[in-house]
C-alpha cells in the first residue's frame, strides 16, 4: 500500500537534544500517522492508524515501556 506523503506536516517533539537522536511525526494525514528517523528525511516512513499511535502514545506517558 502506497501513502502520500505530499502534504504531510513534519515536527521534532519539544523533547528533542541536540545529539539527533530524533524522530519526527506527521499527524495532519488522513488516517495515518507518519514516523521518520529526523537524519534521514528522504529515508523510510512508518505508518500507523490513528488509533494504534494513540495508544502508543498513551503507553509511554503511562510508563508502559519504563525499563
Amino acid at each position: 500500500m502506497q501513502i502520500d506523503l505530499a502534504c504531510a506536516e513534519w515536527r521534532k517533539s519539544t523533547r528533542s537534544n541536540d545529539q539527533g537522536w530524533c524522530v519526527e511525526v506527521a499527524d495532519n494525514l488522513t488516517g495515518v500517522v507518519g514516523v521518520r528517523d529526523s537524519k534521514d528525511v528522504t529515508g523510510p516512513v512508518l505508518a500507523f492508524s490513528p488509533a494504534d499511535w494513540s495508544a502508543f502514545i498513551g503507553a509511554a506517558r503511562s510508563g508502559s515501556f519504563d525499563g
